[in-house]
């Protein structure tokens, strides 16, 4: 028997799980194929920026994510003395969230539950085809041979993906040059340190506050670490510990590590996101060091671009051409994520005397308010915008709209009876918004969607900073204008 849905998934992490959640939230049936018989217990990610925040309460979600973090004012570019101050974002949620990736897998895979997503553990992936009608994948499990179709399907495998190996689809970039070494260990630091970073002529080093276990995530490099054959050598604690006492003249008494690792700076970026019915999200579309806490959060939010056009497209209310746009908005954001994070590899291993001064340089560059906005706006990803992209195609008889692309902060809205809700509640369900201000203006590309698909508002007055001049806006369900009046 073979199995049918609607969407299929490659690779049960936090990205794929929640593309999932997405394309079900507007009806489509999906399945998730994962090797992984359980979930991840070390936690590769261990930051959520705003923007993810952001992402989340708009389905109503951010609550459980904050219940289950600390929250930083404050976070690093590039391990720089000068940090980046978020405090200064327009947002409810001016700060980072430190989170294991592993909580943040498990809060996913329950609202996956919650809402009915297949969920195949244990099956492991082998072989993806595509013709004119859909996909397949084949592969095992303890039980046997299993065999799936859909319509579409999206791989959130990995650096390594399979998917993307068998659609052709090339992995461009470098390979690595520097390889970085990490720890979650104990350490007997000073009680209530804060994050340290230190660097001189011998590395550089981090070391992140204690969990909840009571270990600290540590990472180091030295300018030695440039040797090929280190890249793949399993790490020791012993060699963890000489490295530190070499950078700050202690280890800390490390000891009890629960994961160690080493990571590398190599940098790919697909040539393409899609080839036909096949699509790429997080990992398997760019890799990258993980500096600046990037990586799943961008993973994350293409899926969160990705899932409701393909529900759109499922439902009957889009043409397929409505696909080519998650390339056209999300793989330039994954060239800047790249960017950034080989900017910091150059910073981060500068232990010369010029590039200590480099390093000093760029950060009292930081410390000027309008430079440190502008940086923390791209690591948070709020900085994220599609207005270079155009109107959406794929919608019939979508006329030419303007302002495409922004960014819908969640401001409070007072309906015509009175009552008060937020543009971010409103669009919870998934569902399109289109606001109006005290007219009967409508911005024309509601004609082209379902009137069950778009949450109609009118409201007395405009909020405050929300699109400044507008009559009325169209919000896409992942929070972007589809076009303002």
């Amino acid at each position: 028997m073979v199995d049918s849905f609607d969407i299929l998934i490659v690779g049960g992490g936090p990205v794929g799980l929640w593309l999932a959640c997405e394309v079900r939230l507007a009806g489509a049936s999906v399945a998730v194929v994962e090797r992984r018989q359980e979930g991840v217990l070390q936690s590769r990610a261990g930051t959520m920026h705003s923007r993810t925040l952001e992402m989340f309460a708009l389905r109503g979600l951010a609550a459980r994510f904050l219940a289950s973090g600390k929250r930083q004012p404050e976070w690093h570019y590039g391990m720089l003395d000068t940090l980046l101050d978020y405090s200064r974002l327009d947002s409810r949620f001016p700060q980072t969230l430190r989170i294991p990736q592993a909580t943040t897998e498990k809060l996913i895979r329950e609202r996956a539950a919650e809402l009915g997503v297949v969920y195949l553990s244990g099956h492991q992936a082998e072989a993806i085809r595509q013709d004119h009608s859909g996909v397949t994948v084949e592969g095992t499990t303890d039980k046997g041979r299993f065999h799936l179709q859909g319509r579409y399907l999206v791989g959130c495998d990995g650096a390594r993906s399979l998917t993307r190996q068998q659609a052709g689809i090339a992995f461009l970039g470098h390979e690595p040059t520097h390889t970085w070494l990490l720890g979650d260990v104990r350490l007997d630091l000073p009680e209530g340190a804060p994050t340290m970073t230190k660097y001189n002529e011998h590395g550089g080093l981090l070391i992140a506050p204690p969990g909840d276990d009571g270990r600290s995530r540590i990472v180091v490099t030295t300018p030695d670490e440039t040797n090929p054959a280190l890249f793949r050598q399993e790490l020791t604690l012993e060699e963890l510990a000489r490295k530190t006492r070499k950078i700050l003249g202690t280890d800390y008494n490390m000891r009890d590590p629960f994961w160690l690792s080493r990571f590398s700076n190599e940098t790919r970026l697909a040539e393409r996101y899609r080839s036909g019915r096949i699509f790429l999200a997080g990992d398997a579309s760019h890799i990258h060091a993980p500096f600046g806490g990037q990586g799943l959060n961008v993973g994350l939010q293409d899926a969160f671009n990705l899932g409701w056009k393909l529900a759109a497209v499922i439902n009957g209310e889009a043409h397929d051409v409505l696909l080519d746009s998650y390339e056209a908005e999300r793989r330039p954001v994954g060239k800047q994520l790249n960017d950034s994070t080989l900017t910091q590899n150059v910073l981060m291993t500068a232990f010369s005397r010029g590039g200590l001064g480099l390093r000093k340089m760029v950060s009292d560059c930081l410390a000027f308010p309008e430079v440190n906005e502008k940086i923390a706006g791209q690591i948070s990803g709020f900085s994220v915008g599609y207005e270079d992209v155009g109107p959406l195609r794929g919608f019939s008889e979508t006329p030419c709209v303007t302002g495409v692309g922004m960014r819908a902060p969640d401001c409070s809205v007072r309906r015509e009876d009175g009552s008060e809700t937020t543009v971010y509640q409103l669009l919870s369900s998934g569902h399109w918004l289109h606001l109006s201000f005290g007219t009967d203006a409508t911005v024309s590309l509601v004609d082209a969607l379902r009137e069950e698909s778009v949450i109609q508002i009118r409201s007395a007055e405009r909020p405050h900073k929300f699109f400044e001049g507008a009559t009325a806006v169209l919000i896409r369900p992942d929070g972007y204008s589809a076009g303002v009046l």
